[in-house]
């Protein structure tokens, strides 16, 4: 006898007093190829975006090695507008390629819905089954039997029984699994694809900042490079002003401050603030960048734009701006632990306000230039 219930096909084949079941799975969704292309298609884009990028960041090093001077200056800013571009493009490119993941998320779990349901109908057939042969007692259907042969035949058909229905209630563990993690996959990457739109709109405010920075830069030199100079000499001079009385503040707190009140040295205290970074300067280290004193911070060479993220949870402290002195449009970050994080060298691009409370991880700013 044949049977269909729910694009289930199930055979049951009477073969005097034994029963066997088998179950055939109906045809479940399969993600469309056209859209696995897609999705790789966007993939081969960003990579090749990115490599537009990191040549584009190689030559504003190269532009700021070569001394300082006002065309050399107009050509940074040159070089990082179209850097802030082609990351532009990078997040129309990330969310046409996660509205698509997305998209191919739903076939996947329209796949496991199907999966589920046949699990479960399939558990139903054997119960039902299992419920036929308990009419009549195991005891009396082996004594119906005429030979030794057809009772073994019957136990073993109840044994078969029992071991399908444990091997459908496996199943159903296991695609009950699945349907979490392709849930969980679905919710991460639409809150990806939320922080990707956002990262967009700041970027393109960005680039309009970088615009009227070179506007601004020509129209205080008068476009001149004696003037621009003089400019330079005169920031440099208040820096270095700035930095000593920055240092003589350390110094005096150094002598009150109690160590035994920071947390112990291990591996996570703080997590790192950015992805993918790239250290060029580490604490403590000395360097003529920093009047050859131990460096009282940790340097990441970061293209403008790049997300910023808090290295613990704790209160925002200060969100403040420097201008062209030393840290420029800074966050800092007071930890439970008796730590504090500064984040310095931001875009003007502001994420989060004082009295905030953040969690390790969460975006709190934009590398810039700034400071």
């Amino acid at each position: 006898m044949t049977m269909t219930t729910n694009g289930l096909i199930y055979k049951l084949f009477f073969l005097s007093s034994l029963l066997s079941l088998v179950i055939i799975p109906a045809a479940l969704a399969v993600v469309p190829d056209d859209l696995k292309h897609s999705i790789d298609l966007k993939a081969q884009e960003l990579e090749k975006i990115n490599r537009q990028i990191e040549e584009t960041q190689q030559k504003i090093e190269n532009t700021q090695q070569q001394g300082k001077t006002l065309k050399k200056e107009v050509q940074r800013l040159d070089y990082s507008a179209s850097q802030t571009g082609l990351s532009i493009r990078s997040s129309e490119i990330k969310i046409q390629k996660k509205i698509l993941e997305i998209d191919a998320l739903q076939y996947e779990l329209s796949d496991v819905k199907g999966t589920l349901k046949n699990s479960a109908e399939a558990i139903a057939q054997i119960l039902r089954a299992m419920q036929e042969r308990d009419r009549e007692s195991l005891l009396i259907g082996i004594l119906r039997n005429k030979t030794l042969a057809a009772s073994i035949s019957e136990l073993k058909t109840m044994d078969d029984i029992s071991k399908s229905l444990s091997e459908e209630v496996g199943k159903l563990k296991n695609t009950q699994t699945r349907l979490e993690n392709v849930i969980d996959a679905t919710n991460k990457t639409k809150n990806q694809l939320e922080t990707e739109r956002n990262s967009l709109k700041y970027r393109q405010v960005l680039l309009s900042d970088q615009k009227k920075d070179r506007q601004n830069l020509l129209a205080q030199t008068k476009n001149q490079e004696t003037s621009y100079q003089q400019q330079l000499k005169e920031l440099e001079k208040k820096q270095q002003e700035i930095s000593d009385d920055i240092d003589k503040f350390e110094d005096e707190l150094r002598t009150k401050f109690d160590s035994s009140l920071l947390p112990l040295k291990r591996p996570g205290v703080l997590a790192i603030p950015l992805a993918q970074p790239r250290v060029t300067q580490l604490f403590g280290e000395i360097s003529r960048l920093y009047g050859g004193k131990p460096h009282n911070g940790m340097d990441f060479g970061a293209i403008v734009g790049t997300e910023i993220y808090a290295a613990d949870d704790g209160e925002v402290m200060a969100v403040g701006n420097n201008g062209k002195y030393q840290y420029g449009k800074y966050v800092l970050i007071r930890h439970p632990n008796n730590l504090a994080t500064l984040y310095a060298h931001l875009s003007n691009i502001q994420i989060v306000k004082q009295g905030d409370a953040v969690k390790r991880g969460q975006l709190i700013g934009y590398s810039g230039n700034t400071g």
